[in-house]
């Protein structure tokens, strides 16, 4: 795909403003939020309540920006990675479109249990998420074949590996309710959208 410099660094700069932003707005959020629990509630919880505006907000912002960054990643590092963050992208804005229900005590008077029953929007969510966090691995392995540099492509090489042992962790702490469960949603958040931020500023042409 042949894009004018300007258009690449406009891409490629939402990418990095996107997934920042996510991470700046869900800890803000997350630490100052009445009953909230960041170690062990997920980040989707944050879309639920008084507040959840925010968090919905959030997840559909920083979907279409990293989807933004599809055209940028297309001409600096090749086809698959671009197309797989751009499911990334579109994920995350279903994720906002389609919340949670309420769940494990938030919002605050919620049973502290899980639903015997769950709404469509919730199992959309799920589905949602489940393109989100699997994607994202899929887009480092993607890339740690198509970029130019070495080093480049060993971290993100590298980075594959530790958000596949993340997911899995991070599915097992969900189903089993463990107190720690936001904890590892979040490092593995971090790991993720910290690489596709560092990505995008290692190709700004």
């Amino acid at each position: 795909m042949e894009l004018a410099d300007g258009t690449i660094r406009a891409s490629l700069a939402a990418g990095m403003v996107g997934t920042t932003l996510f991470v700046v707005t869900f800890v803000l959020d997350g630490l100052t939020r009445p009953g909230y629990r960041p170690v062990r509630h997920a980040v989707s919880a944050l879309a639920l309540g008084r507040r959840g505006w925010l968090q919905t907000t959030n997840f559909v912002v920083c979907g279409l920006l990293v989807t933004a960054a599809a055209p940028g990643l297309w001409a600096s590092a090749g086809g698959w990675p671009s197309l797989v963050v751009a499911v990334f992208g579109l994920a995350l804005v279903a994720s906002g479109v389609f919340p949670m229900d309420p769940m494990r005590g938030y919002p605050p008077g919620t049973p502290e249990d899980t639903p015997e029953t769950l709404s469509r929007s919730h199992h959309l969510h799920d589905y949602a998420g489940a393109v989100v966090f699997g994607s994202l691995p899929v887009a480092a392995l993607a890339a740690a074949f198509t970029l130019d540099s070495v080093g480049g492509a060993l971290f993100s090489g590298a980075t594959a590996g530790v958000l596949v042992v993340l997911t899995l962790w991070f599915g097992a702490a969900w189903e089993r309710d463990s107190p720690r469960t936001g904890l590892i949603q979040r490092a593995n958040i971090l790991v993720g959208w910290l690489w596709l931020a560092g990505l995008c500023w290692h190709l700004l042409p």
